[in-house]
């Protein structure tokens, strides 16, 4: 317990607001308090499997002004599974080896790493056929990682989609418009409908609740009856069409991502209801920026959680913030499932009680 510990950090996966601020969190405790040397690895696991590894030494005076910055200063990927990496030729190889002669090499005595469900699980497995000694910390602006009612990104992404909803308000109302407003989220809805009850929109729709154009249109026509000459719809970019097809786009260099479903609608409403619609794609804009000051509380208690755990030699865990304060479950406990919309929780039963359209 006394024993001098090297510990590295990594992130992985898709960046979002409130990764510098775990990263500080967590460097500073080990330092601060436990004396112990910390390793940061640049570019995620990618970052290991480099010769030698690619990573750098954190002190107190390189991480103290970072709390604030969006993304994340050690960088990250969200391609190049080690299991199956893709080599320039073409073929796929396990390179998972690598990483666990690096993190032998490296001298470690544990790694956190910070990442969404799809990398946690990739940091389990190679903590389980590698030894490794693994603790995590869940982020992801989708907030749709199991157990914790909180993920780090979430609450910065929310913000700037109600910022959105706030600005489109007074556009709409200019010119009489239905504004449509599209966010990300996975296959969750969370964003969508946080962001829409906060942001006063008419209608949200989310992966997790069937709709109908045809009460969309009728949820138009009733707010002109009422006097409101505009209206304003968020939807999650998962949402499908009427007849469960799901909307993707992609380019030569990706594969397919949901993205379209606002245009989508935008046409059906105009054969249904006539209504001048515009539609606007909020895109990474909810990944960036300065993270909020609850991402930062949330990103902070969660990176010194992650360092306590590690000095009492609990492994194969991930932080998790639940009835106000960080808890700590085994790894497989927390990817086991996503949490979706709870489609009768208090979130969903609060924009119906708002005659909010939440679908059917």
């Amino acid at each position: 317990m006394n024993k001098r510990k090297r510990i590295a950090i990594l992130t992985s996966g898709g960046d979002c607001s409130g990764l510098n601020a775990a990263i500080r969190a967590a460097t500073l405790r080990a330092i601060n308090h436990y004396g112990w040397e910390v390793l940061g690895v640049q570019r995620a696991t990618q970052g290991l499997m480099n010769h030698p590894p690619d990573v750098v030494e954190l002190t107190v005076e390189k991480v103290n002004s970072i709390l604030t910055m969006g993304g994340t200063f050690l960088g990250t990927a969200n391609q190049g599974n080690p299991f199956a990496f893709k080599l320039p030729d073409g073929s796929i190889e396990n390179r998972s080896a690598a990483i666990g002669e690096a993190y032998r090499t490296l001298g470690l005595d544990a790694l956190i790493g910070i990442g969404g469900d799809g990398s946690i699980s990739i940091l389990e497995k190679l903590a389980e056929e590698h030894g490794i000694n693994l603790v995590t910390i869940p982020k992801t602006i989708d907030n749709d990682v199991d157990v914790t009612e909180w993920a780090v990104g979430f609450h910065t992404a929310v913000n700037i989609a109600t910022e959105a909803l706030d600005r489109l308000h007074f556009t709409a109302a200019s010119h009489s418009r239905v504004m449509i407003l599209e966010v990300m989220g996975r296959d969750a809805g969370h964003i969508a409908i946080s962001a829409g009850i906060a942001g006063g929109a008419d209608v949200i729709l989310i992966p997790e609740i069937p709709y109908s154009m045809d009460h969309i249109c009728e949820k138009i026509a009733q707010q002109q009856r009422q006097g409101k000459n505009y209206c304003l719809i968020i939807v999650s970019e998962a949402v499908k069409t009427e007849e469960g097809e799901p909307i993707t786009c992609s380019n030569a260099s990706e594969k397919a991502r949901y993205g379209g479903i606002g245009n989508y609608l935008a046409d059906r409403i105009a054969e249904c209801n006539g209504a001048e619609t515009r539609v606007m794609v909020l895109g990474h804009l909810q990944r960036g920026g300065i993270p909020s000051p609850m991402d930062r509380l949330i990103a902070s208690a969660f990176g010194v959680a992650a360092v306590d755990l590690i000095a009492q030699e609990k492994f194969n865990r991930m932080v998790a913030w639940q009835n106000r304060q960080v808890i700590d479950i085994p790894i497989l406990d927390a990817i086991r499932q996503y949490r979706p919309v709870d489609r009768e929780g208090t979130v969903a039963k609060t924009a119906r009680g708002l005659g909010i359209y939440l679908g059917d």
